[in-house]
């Protein structure tokens, strides 16, 4: 798989696979595993032109990992095999990027153990890559209305879930506590965890879970929300294709728990 600054690269919405005689000169190669009898690997190019031309070689082209996993979610099992493979090659390639020298000494590290490891040969350290953990809240009130709430660095009309990176001594469940707290005033109940999403952006897991609020007296931040409210069911269409509101895109797990509240696909 061929892997850049965020993007894969693909044909028709699926990813490419290049054979290794036929793989671009590389300025990393790693392992991904095992998939029947063969062996992945994903390879970022040492030229970033790579599939960048729109025409490409036979269609092929680099999209972002966000983009692919949007047309990924529509192609069922193939799609979802291609989601978990697209982002551990976009997650481990990110970090070897941002992470070439040791955290300790800072001299340059080497990757090690098929690209799972960078190597400090001054000091002897192994570093490893990191995983941060965030979660995100699907929020009912009594009347089972749903809260969506907008972020100030999110582009005018987008608006999702509460959601938050997990702070030092937290455990999920305390960490979704305190972000409905701070973002909306709200104290939340009944939280449920759902699912988990790998969130390469740039090397987060999504935790999502529900919850419930006895109060609708949402006091935002004004710093990192700066907008919040309830809706219910028969009002969400209205106010996508009214008031032009954009909702989190197919494939991510906030639109997963949008779906599960709204009974279906959303219009």
């Amino acid at each position: 798989m061929v892997v850049h600054s965020g993007s894969v690269l693909t044909v028709d919405g699926a990813l490419v696979e290049v054979s290794p005689l036929n793989r671009p000169d590389a300025e990393l190669v790693v392992y991904l595993g095992r998939d029947g009898n063969r062996d992945l690997a994903a390879v970022v190019p040492r030229d970033p032109n790579v599939g960048r031309n729109d025409d490409g070689i036979g269609g092929e082209r680099m999209v972002g990992l966000r983009d692919f996993l949007v047309s990924a979610s529509g192609r069922g099992v193939d799609g979802a095999r291609e989601r978990e493979i697209a982002s551990t090659a976009v997650a481990l390639a990110t970090w070897h990027a941002n992470h070439p020298r040791c955290s300790v000494c800072g001299d340059v590290t080497v990757p090690t153990h098929g690209g799972w490891v960078r190597r400090c040969d001054r000091d002897g350290r192994d570093h490893f890559p990191r995983t941060d953990p965030a979660v995100i809240i699907a929020i009912t009130d009594e009347e089972d209305r749903l809260l969506l709430a907008h972020a100030a660095y999110w582009s005018p009309r987008r608006f999702s879930h509460l959601a938050g990176y997990v702070e030092p001594g937290e455990s999920f469940e305390q960490a979704a506590y305190r972000e409905v707290r701070e973002e909306s005033g709200l104290d939340v109940t009944d939280l449920v965890y759902v699912a988990s999403q790998p969130w390469p952006f740039p090397a987060s897991v999504m935790v999502a879970f529900t919850g419930r609020v006895a109060s609708t007296d949402i006091r935002v931040d004004g710093t990192e929300i700066t907008e919040a409210r309830f809706v219910s069911r028969e009002e969400l269409p209205g106010l996508i294709s009214d008031e032009g509101i954009v909702v989190a895109p197919r494939g991510s797990i906030a639109r997963r728990l949008m779906e599960d509240w709204f009974g279906g696909d959303i219009p």
